[in-house]
């Protein structure tokens, strides 16, 4: 950031991953961190934001809304706009978790990764949350259902993927006290 961008702060629309990341790296370099989220918002996830020292901004039912009047803010106040998405400093960030898999592990062949923004691309409600007892039950990790989602694709295409080396990216454990009483609802526990 320029100094002209740190003075002014940050600000970015999240439902809570994102504004996650966001509120850690401004504190870490001082840096005003400002988060639009949605009203619905995760408790938890909001809660981790403001602990970070961000300033919590709710707005409208849903992402859409939040999005719009975060873009709305960064044309009144000049605010750095660190989109979750279209970012490319930040994606360069993200990418360095693809090369450390690979730099671990160069013969693999598929690396299946999450998409938080749209989990339901990588398998159906059911099969997240499936994949998110496995990793209660096998791997003592809790994950978040956009997090578990790569497991449940992994799942889905096992024939195809079968004889492969593969890397399955499982990130985010933000799942709420309600989501998780669900899951174990599922499991029967």
């Amino acid at each position: 950031l320029s100094p002209d961008e740190r003075a002014r702060g940050v600000i970015a629309v999240s439902t809570g991953n994102h504004g996650q990341s966001v509120a850690y790296a401004a504190r870490l370099f001082g840096v005003k961190a400002r988060i639009v989220v949605p009203e619905g918002a995760n408790p938890g996830k909001v809660a981790a934001m403001q602990a970070m020292g961000a300033e919590v901004i709710f707005h409208g039912a849903i992402y859409d809304d939040a999005q719009l009047h975060c873009e709305a803010l960064v044309r009144e106040h000049g605010y750095r706009y660190i989109h979750s998405g279209n970012e490319p400093l930040l994606i360069a960030g993200v990418a360095t978790e693809t090369l450390e898999m690979l730099e671990d592990e160069p013969a693999l062949e598929v690396i299946i990764v999450p998409i938080g923004g749209g989990s339901g691309a990588s398998g159906t409600e059911e099969e997240i949350m499936q994949a998110m007892v496995w990793l209660l039950e096998r791997a003592h990790t809790l994950a978040e259902g956009a997090g578990a989602a790569s497991l449940a694709a992994a799942y889905r295409l096992r024939n195809e993927l079968q004889g492969k080396k593969v890397g399955i990216v499982c990130s985010g454990g933000n799942a709420s006290l309600e989501q998780l009483k669900r899951v174990l609802a599922f499991a029967g526990g």
